[in-house]
């Protein structure tokens, strides 16, 4: 595991404006083509509830399933960095987050990423005190679908794009490493991409941001030989 990516190679990239890549990976083969294509970082997501077990939601995911996953992904020993996601109610308070966390951590996590804005300010704050580095997830947040009524573009409305910035800071001020921004409008999504120190990472946020987070495992672009990542450009390469 030479060259291991870290959030220090991270933050690096952010200040010489290097962009990097973020692709999604639940099994040990996938992970090691990813990282062989020279993805900088690893989301085992809970998006593997869709893309693997069926769901109509990521709500159904167990921490069991997550910590399954992400040892499968760490087996593959990958340069890439690896972050995993604490699934739906692992992290409704900070002991339970800590536990949670705990668990993906010594299974191979690198980081843990959490959906939410400032409630969860003294949770990440927490876990990063006791050294698990925190993404946190803001706009379109998938374990909240049933709150927000279906998957939609969140921050058009002024009062929205206020909020999510407000929260981007916060969690920043709270020790976050990486933010991910889902479903945002472009220029939002670039104006707190240019305010905040940490990396921002989007998914149907435009080009501003400091990185894109691919699934590449929702992709329809198999054939027989190779993935192609459409929005990256990456080739994994099954040779």
């Amino acid at each position: 595991m030479s060259d291991r990516i870290t959030t220090s190679k991270l933050d690096a990239m952010k200040s010489a404006g290097d962009k990097f890549v973020m692709v999604t990976a639940y099994d040990s083969t996938f992970a090691r083509l990813v990282s062989d294509a020279g993805a900088e970082c690893i989301l085992v997501g809970d998006s593997l509830g869709m893309v693997l077990q069926g769901h109509d939601t990521t709500v159904p995911v167990s921490l069991d399933a997550m910590v399954y996953h992400t040892e499968c992904v760490a087996r593959a020993r990958p340069t890439s960095m690896i972050v995993a996601d604490l699934p739906f109610m692992t992290y409704s308070s900070p002991d339970v987050a800590l536990t949670a966390s705990m668990e993906l951590m010594q299974q191979g996590a690198q980081m843990v990423k959490l959906e939410g804005g400032v409630w969860l300010s003294e949770t990440i704050h927490q876990l990063v005190q006791r050294g698990i580095p925190v993404c946190a997830h803001l706009g379109l947040t998938p374990q909240s679908v049933n709150v927000f009524g279906g998957y939609r573009v969140m921050g058009r409305t002024p009062k929205e794009a206020k909020s999510i910035l407000a929260d981007a800071v916060e969690i920043q001020d709270a020790g976050a490493s990486m933010l991910l921004l889902e479903c945002v409008p472009e220029k939002l999504a670039a104006d707190i991409s240019s305010k905040l120190d940490i990396p921002v990472i989007g998914i149907g946020a435009g080009a501003g941001t400091d990185a894109e987070l691919t699934k590449a495992n929702h992709s329809n672009a198999f054939d027989e030989r190779r993935v192609s990542t459409v929005e990256t450009g990456l080739q994994l390469d099954f040779d």
